[in-house]
């Protein structure tokens, strides 16, 4: 027998599950959609970072963000397999505004949307939850705590991005595989009940 070197997509897809699910994680600039996807990816994830210039400086709103040198230009991609069955492809999406045309492409084929939330600032969601919710996609809703940053009750969280009353509300730390794989458990339990 030959064996054949592994192609890009053997590394990234997966054929021998039943179902695929399509999840896209949103969220506004710099709230840590790529670090999220780096912790939950099973492969090492791809991402198209590029590091930030003087010619986005009065367009990136820095206030509030520490340490930020790159940003997400296209996606970011990561694979997580939940089961014999079932395995998430994530989507990470660019966060700020030049870049929401990215999102029509992306949103064909998702299941649904994990917008992800700086506490410290809600009102930067409000587009994001708005594109969410123009394409027609579920979603839950995961305050991505930084250190220091304020913990907030879920009413109101609720109330400030004035969600429905269904809609799924979790904390996370996307720098933690535990905090996050509940996020995204979170997420496909309340898709799967949508689908009963």
């Amino acid at each position: 027998m030959v064996s054949r070197p592994a192609s890009d997509e053997d590394v990234y897809l997966r054929n021998d599950v039943q179902i695929a699910a399509k999840i896209l994680v949103v969220g506004h600039f710099a709230v840590g959609k790529t670090t999220f996807i780096g912790t939950m990816s099973e492969i090492p994830p791809l991402r198209t970072e590029e590091t930030m210039t003087q010619a986005a400086a009065h367009i990136d709103d820095l206030r509030g963000v520490h340490g930020k040198t790159t940003t997400t230009v296209a996606m970011d991609f990561g694979r997580l397999t939940l089961s014999d069955r079932l395995v998430l492809y994530l989507f990470g999406t660019p966060g700020q505004q030049r870049f929401v045309q990215v999102w029509e492409d992306m949103t064909r084929g998702a299941l649904g949307a994990l917008v992800l939330v700086d506490p410290d600032r809600l009102k930067e969601s409000f587009d994001v939850i708005d594109l969410v919710e123009q394409y027609g996609l579920p979603y839950a809703i995961s305050v991505n705590h930084f250190d220091g940053t304020p913990v907030r009750s879920d009413d109101e969280l609720r109330e400030a991005l004035d969600l429905l009353p269904e809609t799924p509300v979790v904390t996370c730390d996307a720098r933690d595989t535990k905090s996050s794989a509940n996020a995204l458990i979170t997420l496909v339990r309340y898709l799967q009940e949508r689908a009963r």
